[in-house]
């Protein structure tokens, strides 16, 4: 939360012509990045959400009653919403699968015309992802993106592990999801001396380069499965390999104008990848 670093100018995340910009330079970075090998908190909106038209904002969002959930509680009414959507069947159907940093993607921001339904969870780990995949088992996405990590590092556990059940996510998705493109996203730095998280000093322990070079291993992981893996890293770090202060609220967890740096980056993944393979 594994590449070199990548440096954009400030004011390209405040203005709509410098989002033209980022766009162009994020496409670069994919193109230069991608591996192009592929497989052929809450549910946002009951059809696409849509783009913003404007700069990011400074609000915080907004989880209301669900930070009353205990654990189980929440996978409960995750399971709830899964099941309204397998109901419902809607187009271009698409699953944000992973921790905090998916269920806090502002939903007015994702990429257009397309239905999301989020399954993140806050503090979730691979094993915990693992083992509620078959929540929206009856649901037929046409993609799924899968970011988890970051909190197993928190805790303590093995890269092994770690990679072990990214494998077991990969397979297990393929296997209930035939025909859904499957996007396994890198994690993430964290902005080192300059994090205010909480948990500050575990953060710490766990050196950047650590994450770059899990997320190689993760990288020969999908290629070997047959999916997409898409390299966020390099899109999120400053000179040095840590998250960008001006993309974070703490130094683990991303702001506004992170989460239009991760927008785009599924922008472009659409247009130079899924898009081109729709059409063949």
């Amino acid at each position: 939360m594994s590449t070199h670093s990548k440096t954009f100018p400030t004011w390209a995340f405040f203005s709509l012509a410098a989002n033209g910009l980022l766009m162009l330079a994020i496409a670069l970075v994919l193109l230069r990045k991608y591996d192009w090998s592929m497989a052929s908190p809450v549910i946002h909106s009951a059809a696409a959400t849509r783009l913003l038209d404007s700069k990011p904002s400074d609000s915080v969002p907004e989880l209301g009653p669900r930070h009353l959930l205990n654990y189980q509680q929440w996978v409960e009414l995750l399971g709830r919403e899964a099941d309204v959507v397998a109901r419902q069947q809607p187009k271009h159907l698409t699953i944000l699968a992973g921790d905090s940093l998916s269920l806090w993607f502002p939903s007015e921001i994702l990429p257009p015309e397309r239905t999301w339904l989020n399954q993140g969870i806050s503090g979730e780990t691979s094993k915990g992802l693992l083992n509620r995949l078959a929540l929206f088992d009856k649901t037929e996405p046409e993609m799924i993106f899968v970011m988890i990590g970051i909190n197993d590092l928190i805790r303590g556990i093995t890269d092994e592990t770690i990679l072990a059940n990214q494998e077991l996510i990969i397979r297990y998705l393929r296997r209930s999801h035939p025909r859904s493109k499957i996007v396994v996203q890198s994690i993430l730095p964290h902005s080192a001396e300059s994090v205010t998280w909480e948990g500050r000093d575990r953060l710490l322990a766990i050196p950047n380069p650590r994450i770059r070079e899990l997320n190689e291993r993760l990288r020969a992981i999908a290629k070997e499965e047959n999916v997409i893996f898409l390299d966020l890293y390099p899109l999120f770090a400053d000179t040095d390999g840590n998250l960008k202060t001006e993309l974070s609220t703490d130094g683990l967890h991303l702001n506004p104008q992170g989460y239009f740096v991760w927008r785009n980056a599924l922008l472009v993944l659409n247009q130079l990848v899924l898009e081109p393979v729709a059409v063949k």
